[in-house]
């Protein structure tokens, strides 16, 4: 098992200053400078699509693996004091749809694990399927290529969140073409038919129950994202209006029932294609933050907005960046007044990840700049998770045209 190696990041602040509109860099200084943890990571080259997912109980990484240009491979590690274990093989396949933007997940709850991934169903570009794998608690081999959706239909689904729910189930949500049955090459293109986002649960066997119809129109591919508040889950996508307007809405299950969706906030969005840039959600009780990407009139920028009834209401959102962002957020609640978000964006003809501390009261930390990364679609998304007093990331860099994933972390003092 490898040590941990440290390396230091100096950050890169953008102030404005009083007597003048011109923006300047701040000169690193060790006042600064922010040490950022370097994990090694386990599972070599031609490695991408990370995904973390972390509770009090576990802290896991799941990636693909391209074994040759056909095959591909879906693993994962745990985090075992402070450095990843040995990869474990979820399932190889030949015939999976690989996407920078629709990566695979794992979800544990109670000591059951579900994980998944896409697979095609015919010749079409975007025609493919979710396939769970599960592992209960105390087996021993994964059961692989369990259904989620039965409508049978050679079209697009993806983009899912899965959340452990109940005792030793899994809550789950994604997005759902079968409505653009006609031409799931120009569904995608959104020619044909609208696509949809459902919901349901899934037991620690893989059995698929409470299917549900969230929203019969939805964007077509960007990520979904979801939270379990104290009044129920809660489910939130880019949505898709009639005269294209694309913000960011949010239904809630409350006494058993999905409310109507509703923009979070109003920003105006038209744009008459997927801008392929979810928003990401976290909750403590009912306490809930979101961050979102949006481009209105040209001008991209992150923004961050709290709730504290659940989602009924949301109070003014905060802007995160509007300089050349690139979005691809994430976002992890520290208490129900605090949060640190993430989000890619560039400065001087270099990317970045960057996180930041924000309260409710839009009071901001300094940023730190987790890594320097490409700004291609290879890159994907970058992840975020909280694992006791640390912040953990992960990410996909490319080196001579070879995929690689790193991850690191803070301390969450340092924010």
């Amino acid at each position: 098992m490898k040590s941990i190696n440290f390396i230091t990041v100096s950050i890169v602040l953008v102030l404005f200053v009083s007597c003048t509109s011109k923006k300047k860099e701040q000169v690193p200084s060790e006042k600064n400078a922010v040490l950022v943890h370097s994990l090694a990571f386990p599972g070599g080259t031609e490695t991408s699509l990370p995904h973390l997912f972390s509770n009090t109980e576990q802290t896991i990484l799941s990636w693909v693996k391209g074994v040759n240009d056909s095959v591909a491979q879906l693993n994962y590690s745990y985090l075992k004091e402070g450095n990843w274990e040995q990869p474990k093989e979820i399932i190889t396949g030949t015939d999976w749809f690989v996407n920078w933007a629709d990566y695979p997940s794992i979800t544990e709850n109670n000591g059951n694990l579900l994980a998944h991934y896409l697979k095609k169903s015919s010749k079409e570009t975007f025609a493919y399927d979710i396939k769970l794998n599960v592992l209960p608690k105390d087996a021993l081999k994964w059961e692989t290529q369990k259904e989620l959706h039965t409508d049978n239909t050679k079209t697009e689904h993806g983009f899912v969140t899965a959340l452990p729910y109940q005792e030793d189930s899994f809550f789950i949500t994604w997005l759902d073409g079968r409505n653009t049955m006609s031409d799931a090459t120009e569904a995608h293109a959104d020619h044909g038919g609208t696509m949809s986002i459902r919901a349901a649960e899934v037991s620690s066997e893989g059995t698929v129950s409470e299917e549900v119809l969230l929203d019969p129109k939805t964007c077509s591919c960007c990520q979904t994202t979801a939270a379990i508040t104290a009044n129920g889950p809660i489910v939130l996508y880019r949505d898709r209006t009639d005269e294209e307007i694309r913000d960011i809405a949010i239904t809630r299950r409350v006494d058993g029932k999905w409310t109507t969706p509703k923009f979070i906030h109003k920003d105006g969005w038209e744009i008459k294609g997927c801008p392929v840039n979810g928003p990401k959600v976290d909750a403590i009780e009912n306490n809930i933050v979101v961050a979102w990407f949006t481009a209105v009139n040209g001008e991209p920028k992150v923004q961050l907005i709290f709730s504290e009834n659940g989602g009924e209401d949301f109070l003014e959102p905060i802007l995160i960046s509007n300089k050349e962002t690139l979005g691809r957020v994430d976002v992890e609640m520290l208490n129900p007044d605090t949060a640190i978000v993430s989000w890619m964006e560039t400065i001087a003809k270099t990317t970045y990840l960057k996180a930041m501390k924000v309260t409710k009261d839009g009071i901001k930390s300094t940023p730190i700049s987790i890594s320097v990364l490409g700004d291609s679609r290879n890159t994907g998304f970058p992840q975020m998770e909280r694992v006791g007093d640390k912040m953990y990331f992960a990410w996909t860099v490319h080196d001579a045209k070879i995929s690689s994933i790193k991850t690191a972390s803070v301390a969450l003092d340092l924010f």
